[in-house]
């Protein structure tokens, strides 16, 4: 029987977790392409719009509405994610786009239950940059508000503190990945 592998463990392949292993992978070969990862984020912005617009349970509608700020990640030219970071965050989403999901959407209370566990794993496995992009939106705020008080224009010199405090993160990112990468389970599946 197929194994997969933990840093401390080798677990015996649980039964079904064979399915999940194939939405990934398939899903995982949309990823090279520039229609499959915008298939992926439209997937993840309906996902996110259905947590805020329904009455799902806390556990599920919470996972997913932590989507959102990956997606802002993606999209936000300031942070300057780079090409190998976004690939990891696409891949990591991939499963989200899959039509045959293991619980079917439709299913009132569990239907995005598989959708929350998948969330849950990604938010877990990305956690460093998930904190510190937190930190530097923080930051901009901050800095974006101070400027602003001191009557100053918020344009000026702004790339240059901003790269600092990124460079600074991004750095941060790169050494946590570094001990981490080997468990990071979209590899391993």
């Amino acid at each position: 029987r197929p194994r997969y592998a933990s840093r401390y463990y080798v677990y015996p392949q649980r039964q079904g977790s064979g399915k999940i292993q194939g939405h990934v992978v398939k899903a995982r070969s949309t990823v090279s392409n520039q229609q499959g990862q915008a298939d992926i984020e439209k997937a993840a912005y309906k996902i996110v719009e259905v947590a805020m617009n329904s009455d799902l349970p806390d556990f599920i509608a919470e996972r997913l509405l932590q989507l959102k700020t990956l997606l802002e990640m993606l999209k936000d030219t300031e942070w300057n994610l780079s090409e190998e970071a976004r690939d990891r965050i696409i891949s990591a989403m991939s499963y989200l786009p899959d039509p045959i999901d293991l619980i079917p959407d439709h299913i009132p209370g569990i239907g995005f239950l598989d959708d929350a566990m998948i969330v849950e794993i990604i938010i877990r496995e990305l956690r460093s940059e998930m904190s510190a992009y937190s930190e530097f939106c923080r930051f901009r705020e901050a800095e974006d508000n101070r400027i602003r008080e001191a009557g100053k224009d918020l344009e000026e010199n702004r790339e240059q503190w901003l790269g600092e405090k990124r460079d600074e993160l991004h750095s941060k990112i790169a050494v946590t990945k570094s001990d981490d990468d080997e468990d990071f389970v979209f590899h391993i599946l």
